[in-house]
């Protein structure tokens, strides 16, 4: 008996040395083989010229982050730097989509930003920098931080402050264009401590999420006209799918103690009740409406865990994750999987200040 608990403490030793004992993900294990190459680049095969985009690498950054994973966190920032922003993250915003331009050239592709990887990327520095000690991160991601709030932020007459989806093409002189799934409640609420623009931003962004949902429904995109307010009914139906999924996704990882999750909750449980009739997400919903068409992908299902306050309509989409997981092909379906079931088996959550908590165990805290 005694040499059997000794071969167990063996292993349980041998385990944490190798900080592989507390911090094993699988479904992070098998993105990195099949969409992280060997130096960093996040690929997207969905698309013919295998693209990457700062999305991918800040969300590759934070699923880096939560798994204690050191070694990725750094190649995904290198090649981030290196390709997206012209070497240092501090001097420039990252360019959104990078890729195949020619036979033989692979470069930039579209140089405009995306401010919601940015924001996904100067937290992520941010949080690293702290769990990990390490202050060349929190440097880069105050620099990053301040870059945004120069480049990104706009006054908007008749709603204040308000982060425009890029640097370039979402603010005309009496209109601005916005998604509201860019920035993520926690991290409006974690940016607070920096604060101007974003004390008031946490609060325009609540207005954002609120306002351009007058069913339930959050939209993919949505314009703001001076002292006309929201479009939400224009010529073209205002459609809630591929990014709006992200919406309902933040709000459920929002902390129960944050006080704008309740009243997003609020607003979205029709989101909630046409899940649990169906049985699946819709993958796309209208707006002014309300009608539903389609199925989401698994993707959706995944993201819904967070979100949904039934735990037997939760169960439903659990299975559904687990019958179906997304394969090698899914790059958007898989991120959003990593997100929503990670959350869901405890692999992170958010803190009230919008703090990353991860679940580390004492074996990978120590493992770097």
């Amino acid at each position: 008996m005694k040499a059997f608990r000794w071969c167990v403490m063996a292993v349980v030793l041998l385990a944490a040395a190798n900080g592989r004992a507390a911090c094993h993900w699988p479904a992070w294990d098998q993105f990195k083989k099949a969409y992280i190459s060997e130096g960093g680049r996040v690929i997207d095969p969905s698309d013919a010229r295998k693209i990457s985009t700062s999305e991918g690498q800040s969300y590759a950054l934070f699923f880096a982050l939560a798994a204690n994973d050191r070694q990725t966190f750094d190649l995904l920032l290198g090649w981030t730097q290196d390709n997206l922003a012209e070497g240092d993250l501090r001097q420039h915003l990252p360019a959104w989509l990078w890729g195949q331009k020619g036979a033989d050239a692979w470069s930039v592709i579209d140089t405009n930003s995306a401010s919601d990887g940015d924001v996904w990327i100067a937290w992520s520095l941010l949080e690293a920098g702290r769990l990990w000690k390490v202050s060349r991160y929190t440097e880069i991601g105050k620099a990053l931080l301040k870059r945004i709030a120069r480049e990104e932020v706009v006054n908007v007459p008749g709603l204040g402050l308000m982060l425009l989806p890029g640097k370039v093409g979402f603010a005309e002189e009496k209109a601005w264009r916005f998604n509201p799934s860019y920035l993520p409640p926690q991290l409006a609420n974690y940016f607070t401590r920096f604060g101007l623009p974003w004390t008031t931003l946490r609060e325009t962004n609540l207005r954002l999420l609120l306002e351009t949902a007058p069913k339930g429904f959050s939209p993919n995109w949505v314009q703001y006209q001076q002292n006309k307010g929201w479009q939400l009914k224009p010529e073209k139906p205002l459609v809630g799918s591929y990014d709006a999924i992200r919406v309902y996704l933040w709000t459920g990882m929002l902390h129960d103690r944050d006080p704008q999750k309740a009243r997003l909750l609020a607003r979205f449980k029709p989101m909630a009740t046409i899940t649990t009739t169906k049985g699946v997400p819709p993958e796309k919903i209208d707006v002014a409406s309300g009608k539903r068409t389609g199925n989401g992908p698994v993707g959706f299902s995944a993201s819904l865990l967070p979100f949904l306050q039934d735990r037997d309509a939760q169960a439903v989409q659990r299975q559904r994750v687990a019958d179906h997981f997304p394969g090698d092909d899914a790059y958007y379906s898989y991120v959003l999987t990593l997100f929503g079931q990670g959350w869901d088996q405890h692999r992170f959550r958010f803190t009230a200040k919008g703090e990353l908590h991860p679940d580390w165990g004492q074996e990978c805290a120590t493992s770097h």
